[in-house]
Formats: structure tokens, sequence, C-alpha cells
């Protein structure tokens, strides 16, 4: 939430006719969280302002998306009938031989454009699919692009989502946003704190100037904001590296997964529907029968038609609508026979697996759609105001051109063994589930003991000197 708090210096002394306050609670506590704080802000500010640039970028590609790539998404002119959804991918096969169908998306609504993804694409990212559009009434192929993820995101959008990942470094540069995840809670947690720790008359932004002005408006936008960042941290380490294995081991362990429908061909026909498969990724029966069987199930649009992996393999027909209501039923359907052999509804998802949906589609802008994206980009712009308020408010308490000091050393001295002792067992609980802050804290704790032992023996070499 912050990252650079204030010190005892902002708070002016009562005049001598008012009593002095009563201690509060946290008055023991407020060094130690103000030395955290501080310390976090400033060394930790760096990521957090990256994944907070990148993110408001994101947010708002949804809306680009639509914009740049219009042509493909949308068609010419609305139709009355539909062609059926295995001649549109044949239309799509004859422009685009190359490569295995991997899943096709049929147009979800009525202007837009169906997607035949296709996989093994020379020139296109493995991890990545080459997405045909075709004209769900005509059969007109209206472009091709490269496609990632389950919500199909587009060149624009997959640039800016890997950007906001990893800094397009890989599985090395996705360390960055799980460190931002991993303190934007510690220093949130902070910040209010330490807000809520100061007397009543110190918050108000009115009146002020200088260094209290600015500690004011951080602190306010601050304390807006901080459940928006708890929850995009809490939601960013779920699909991190090292946490989100954690949790997902974590789930696991609680028969917290989440589920996928069985994929097995059934019957005693398996196996034969792969013998009867196309080039344009027809098993069996056929698309339109396995779509059939699928909607007949109740699975509306938007959906996505997985062909059978192998011999011994079933379609999988999933539904894949992330606004609210989701929409994430899915069915399996026999190649041979044309029935559904598993059915799998959201409903029946384990309490925390419907969490996780609902969390990661909120963290993403999908959830509630651009009320979602706009939300997301004003707490992106809270945060970018919040560090640089920070780093201000460091730079307004120095003199001259230089940053003020750091917050002093001792502080966890001054907290009582019943609040210190049980925070170090968190901690050590916290770290152990959440590595990188575990690592990272450590490693402060580290150098700045060593700091502060150089600085002992130097003060102790000049004492004996003089």
């Amino acid at each position: 939430m912050s990252t650079a708090p204030s010190t005892t210096t902002d708070e002016a002394p009562p005049p001598a006719t008012t009593p002095a306050p009563s201690p509060s609670r946290w008055a023991p506590l407020r060094p130690l969280v103000l030395r955290l704080h501080f310390y976090a802000g400033v060394l930790v500010a760096p990521f957090l302002l990256v994944a907070a640039v990148t993110g408001f970028l994101y947010a708002g590609s949804f809306q680009a998306e639509k914009l740049v790539y219009a042509h493909e998404l949308t068609v010419a002119r609305v139709g009355d009938t539909e062609l059926p959804i295995s001649d549109q991918v044949d239309a799509a096969r004859k422009a685009h031989p190359e490569g295995t169908v991997s899943a096709i998306r049929p147009a979800p609504e009525a202007d837009a454009t169906t997607r035949v993804l296709l996989s093994g694409v020379k020139g296109v990212d493995p991890d990545h699919s080459l997405a045909v559009f075709v004209d769900p009434y005509t059969g007109e192929v209206r472009g091709a692009l490269e496609q990632y993820g389950s919500s199909g995101a587009l060149p624009l959008r997959t640039w800016i989502d890997e950007f906001h990942r990893d800094l397009h470094l890989g599985e090395t540069g996705r360390l960055y946003s799980e460190l931002a995840a991993s303190w934007l809670w510690v220093i949130a947690g902070g910040g209010l704190v330490l807000w809520f720790s100061r007397r009543r008359a110190l918050r108000k932004v009115r009146g002020t100037s200088g260094r209290r002005r600015t500690l004011g408006l951080h602190g306010t936008i601050g304390v807006w904001a901080a459940a928006g960042f708890l929850f995009l941290s809490a939601t960013g380490l779920t699909w991190s590296t090292y946490a989100g294995a954690n949790i997902d081991e974590l789930r696991t362990s609680l028969g917290q997964a989440t589920p996928s429908v069985s994929a097995a061909a059934g019957g005693e026909h398996a196996g034969h529907g792969a013998a009867a498969s196309t080039g344009a990724g027809e098993h069996g029966v056929g698309l339109d029968k396995v779509l059939a069987a699928a909607r007949a199930e109740g699975l509306g649009n938007p959906v996505e038609i997985v062909p059978p992996a192998d011999a011994d393999s079933a379609y999988v027909v999933s539904q894949i609508q992330r606004s609210w209501p989701e929409k994430q039923d899915s069915v399996a359907v026999d190649p041979a026979s044309g029935e559904v052999t598993d059915v799998l509804r959201f409903d029946d998802y384990p309490l925390l697996a419907k969490l996780t949906r609902w969390g990661i589609d909120l963290h993403t802008g999908n959830l509630f759609g651009l009320v979602n994206q706009i939300a997301l980009m004003l707490l992106a712009l809270a945060l970018i105001l919040l560090i640089v308020w920070g780093y201000r408010m460091w730079w307004q308490r120095g003199r001259g051109s230089a940053f003020g000091r750091p917050i002093p050393r001792g502080a966890w001295q001054q907290v009582p063994p019943l609040f210190l002792v049980p925070a170090v067992a968190v901690v050590a609980v916290v770290g152990y589930f959440v590595p990188l802050l575990g690592i990272t804290l450590a490693a402060f704790v580290v150098v700045d003991v060593v700091l502060g032992e150089i600085a002992h023996r130097r003060a102790r070499s000049s004492t004996a000197a003089g």
C-alpha cells in the first residue's frame, strides 16, 4: 500500500496545555511495522511499479483488442442460418492446411466469427495456437491470428499479458511478479496498521503542506485501495510459480482441487472413433453430432470443442464463459456412438475451486467485464500514485538534495514477547508457503544485522580511539 511511511517527526507535539494522549495498544508494535513498511516499500516498490503499469495496460487491452481485431472477430453481415460446424472447420483447413485442429470455438454471438484453433503450426509459439476466424454464415475465412490461453488472448493482449507476468523473460522473469504479489499484502497490511494507529488529527489532508500533505494523500488513498491490493496479492499468488504450487498442493490435500471431466471414451467401442479421423479434426460421429449432444446436456454458448487426443479418448466440450455468471460445465462425448460419457457441472466444483476460478477471473478483468477492467485500472493507478508519494515522502524527510535517513534499528526490542513470539511463528509459516517472501525477508534481516554490526564496531573503534 505504501512505500515510505511516516516517522515520529511528522507528528507535531501537542501544545503544553493539552494532556498527552493515552498510549495506543499498537504503540509497542508500531516502530517494528514502521521499519518493515519503510524497507519493504523502498526495496520492493520498483517491482510493484512495473506490475502496476503493466497491469494497467492489461486491463485496457480487452477493449483495445476488440478494436484492433474487429475484422477477424466479427462478421461482415449477420445471416439467417449458420453452416454446420464441420463445414466451417473444412473452410478453415482449406485456407490453412498446416498443423492439426486442437480445438473449435463456435461463434458465441450472432455477429461473431467461429475460431478454429490449430497447433503445431510452423512459426507459431508451441504454447500458442493459430486461430483461424471463419464467418459461420458464409464460410469466409476472415483472417488468422496467434492465440494464447484459455481466455483466447490475441497478439496485442498476449504481448501485454506476458510483459505483466514475466517481462518476456520466461520462467525466470516470473520471479518478479511473484515477488511483487508476495510483498503487496504485507506492505498494504502494514500501511493500514500505521494509518489507524496514528492520531486522528494527523490523518487529515486539508490545511496541510509539504511532507504532511504527501503523507495524508498517501495514507488516504492507500486505505481506500487496501482491500483491492490484498485481493490482487492473494489471487496473484494462486498461479505463481512457487507459492502457487504450494497452494495447489494444499488444495489437493484438502480435496479442493479443480476437477476435470473424464476424457476416456466409454463403452466397448472405445478407440473406434479415432480410426475415422479426418484432417479437419473430425473423429467418428463428427463435430456436429458431438456439439448437438453437448447442447442437449444444457451447454450453451460460449463453448470449446476439443477433439480426441488419441484412440482411447473422447471429445470434450466445455463452456468457456468467464464473465458472471460463470459457465464452466463440461461433457465428454464418445466419438464412436455420439453418446455423452461424463458430465461435470460447475455447481459441483469444491468451494475452493470455485473461489479460485472467480478470484482469477476477477483479477484478470473477465468476471464483470468493462466494470471489472475499469476497477483494475483504478487500482493500478492508485498503486502508482502511492509509490510516487512514498518516494517523495522519503525525499522530503531528507535535507537539501538527499533522501532521509532510514528508520532506526532496534524496533523489535520494543515489542513485548507476547506479541513478538507469535509474530515470528506466523512469519515462519507464511514464509514457508510464500517462499519469495520468506527468502527476501530473511535476506533483509541478514543484511540489516551485518550493517548493524559494522556500524557498532566502527562506533566502538571510534570510542576507543577517542
